[in-house]
């Protein structure tokens, strides 16, 4: 079994606190009231953690919905919290735990490991009482056959982190030590140490909420006490649950953070245009091509997805023709006015609302993406008109993911011409838009007041237009 490493206190005995027995007894039984959130915690971080599932898929797999039956909306929010603090501040929980370890924790322990790191996040990021931490995270170890003999070094490990989290928070680089050492280097090598760490820096705060209205921003940012953004967008400090705001049952606006709102409006006037809007869901780019008076041809793969897609479009009374199909097989003699091609990739400019990207993407991923996008590009062009326009974008800060494919395009596909982005043309930040002419935007960038507000989400943008490739 491992140890903790000698120094500072080992499990404490029996309290001493005033009261007595019984008083004890309330406390405990207080404490294992938040027991049902931390066990769903623990069960869906192990999803995340041990399968590479993505957060939101993890949320919506049977089994953590089966913890978390008849759980309120308070304590799903909870979980959440939870979760997201755990992944964030991983770096740091695993550095601050190992400084307590002669050696690392056994491989047969149950789910020890993420009953630490919950109640690590609690401890040292979260504010919750440490004895309430502790109490409920012994308490998982000994629900847990595989972990139930580690419940004590569990006691020890956290009481000693309690009383020393502070101390050893201080002695780290919370941009360096939560981010991946192959994410770091690179964004180091393309945005420059100090733009790599006001990145990792945003990355350890949750964003703020944006919304995007159908007309009128100015009057709902004041509906809904939000600050109206340059772009057109209004932010929310967040919290509670949306569907109980106003204008959200008569489908006035959609949530959207505010760098997804600027491919669309790279593509200029689209009323009365064909627009293909490819891997379209969930829907948000789709519902400003609408309400911007274009005929929409929604295309995604996914039937989960493209449901959900349709489930938007209804609530916010808007219609577009949906097909389901891989973009890179899908047969249509149809040519379009104008393509936004949204393509999967790393989404790494997504941290801030996916910090479980940290932790399940990988540099292959990076590489195969990329390909991937590069053959949705040559399908994009081929569904264009001649004269139509096509903006390619992706939410990753990845350079395999975005610049790079430009020389590429103009060496093998040279029906496709770019054209630059003019900042003042679509009410963009001139900081947005980079040497290239193309549109990159980083989580560091739209700052506000209250600085709690600020950031936005990573993007790459560049908008073409499709020549006759026999005279280009």
């Amino acid at each position: 079994m491992a140890k903790p490493a000698r120094g500072g206190r080992g499990p404490v005995g029996k309290s001493k606190k005033p009261g007595g027995r019984e008083s004890r007894r309330k406390d405990r039984r207080a404490d294992m009231a938040g027991l049902p959130v931390r066990r769903a915690a623990v069960h869906i971080l192990a999803l995340i953690l041990r399968h590479s599932e993505p957060m939101d898929r993890a949320f919506s797999n049977p089994d953590a919905e089966k913890v978390m039956t008849g759980m309120e909306h308070r304590d799903r929010a909870l979980v959440r919290l939870l979760i997201t603090t755990a992944l964030r501040r991983k770096g740091q929980i695993d550095d601050a735990l190992g400084r307590f370890l002669e050696k690392p924790l056994p491989k047969r322990s149950g789910y020890l490991k993420e009953i630490l790191a919950v109640a690590a996040a609690q401890i040292l990021f979260l504010n919750t009482p440490p004895h309430a931490a502790i109490n409920i995270a012994v308490r998982q170890c000994q629900m847990d056959r595989r972990a139930q003999h580690m419940d004590k070094l569990c006691n020890a490990l956290l009481r000693r982190l309690s009383e020393r989290g502070p101390e050893l928070l201080a002695d780290q680089d919370a941009c360096v030590i939560n981010t991946p050492d192959w994410m770091w280097q690179r964004w180091c090598r393309f945005f420059g140490v100090d733009g790599a760490r006001d990145i990792a820096a945003m990355h350890l705060t949750a964003p703020a909420l944006d919304l995007s209205v159908k007309s009128e921003p100015g009057a709902w940012a004041s509906k809904l006490d939000g600050t109206l953004l340059p772009t057109g967008s209004i932010r929310l400090a967040g919290g509670g649950r949306i569907e109980q705001l106003p204008g959200y049952d008569e489908g006035e606006w959609w949530v959207q953070d505010v760098t997804a709102t600027l491919p669309p409006k790279m593509l200029g006037d689209v009323r009365g245009l064909d627009v293909a809007d490819l891997c379209a869901a969930p829907g948000g780019k789709t519902a400003m091509l609408l309400t911007g008076g274009a005929h929409v041809t929604a295309v995604d793969s996914s039937h989960m997805r493209l449901r959900r897609l349709r489930e938007n479009l209804d609530r916010l009374k808007l219609e577009a023709k949906l097909v389901e199909a891989d973009i890179l097989s899908w047969q249509t003699d149809r040519r379009f006015d104008a393509v936004l091609l949204d393509a999967p990739c790393s989404a790494t400019g997504t941290i801030r609302r996916h910090p479980d990207i940290l932790h399940i993407k990988t540099l292959r991923d990076v590489e195969e993406l990329s390909r991937l996008q590069f053959e949705m590009i040559r399908k994009a062009a081929v569904l264009l008109k001649e004269g139509g326009r096509l903006v390619f974008c992706t939410c990753s800060l990845e350079e395999e993911e975005g610049e790079a494919h430009l020389a590429r395009i103009a060496d093998e596909i040279p029906e496709l011409r770019q054209e630059k982005i003019s900042a003042a043309a679509f009410g963009f930040d001139e900081e947005w838009i980079s040497s290239s002419g193309s549109l990159r935007t980083l989580p560091s960038h739209m700052q506000c007041e209250p600085p709690q507000i600020s950031g936005m989400d990573g993007f790459f943008a560049a908008k073409f237009v499709k020549m006759d490739a026999r005279i280009s």
